[in-house]
């Protein structure tokens, strides 16, 4: 038996050697594997940040887009109602002896600046003001020292808004 456990002790002590020897190629191999996972897992992990941010990107940009779309859509209805609204005002001017006549005119017109208020849609304030090309578009020049310099003295046409959108300018007379 003796014989018998010298060549299990030397058989244990040559695997185990064997084993030492290739141990440092396994751990060698495991650090290589593991630079390689960590490489790897930083690049997926790049990717996966860049495309939420694009993804960000995308959803502000198409916020934004719907509500450039929404006020370019206010400002085209009220473009279009701009007629029916100087016809009335036009119509409120003129004199008339039916005073049915003139308070229903009166009531379809502020029934139309509610509708155009509801919509954000605001008229451009011209009378008195300072002229700004911005919102103004002057038609006449006069001379008249009882207004100041570059001052509206009358209001041919009003101008109207949507934010900073402006829907049409308001055509004035400015004083120089």
């Amino acid at each position: 038996m003796s014989k018998k456990k010298e060549d299990a002790v030397q058989e244990e002590q040559m695997e185990q050697e064997t084993v030492e020897q290739a141990q440092p190629e396994v751990v060698e191999e495991q650090i290589d594997q593991d630079g390689q996972m960590k490489e790897q897992l930083a690049q997926q992990e790049d990717k996966y940040l860049r495309l939420a941010a694009e993804y960000d990107n995308y959803r502000k940009r198409t916020a934004k887009e719907k509500e450039s779309i929404w006020t370019e859509v206010k400002a085209d209805t009220a473009a279009a109602f701009l007629p029916v609204y100087d016809n009335l005002e036009r119509a409120i001017k003129q004199e008339t002896a039916d005073e049915a006549y003139k308070k229903g005119v009166e009531m379809t017109m502020n029934q139309l600046k509610e509708v155009f208020s509801k919509l954000g849609i605001e008229e451009v304030p011209a009378l008195g003001e300072q002229f700004d090309p911005n919102l103004h578009n002057a038609v006449m020049h006069i001379d008249d020292e009882n207004f100041g310099e570059n001052t509206i003295a009358e209001v041919f046409q009003a101008g109207f808004r949507c934010g900073e959108k402006v829907i049409r300018f308001s055509m004035v007379k400015v004083a120089n």
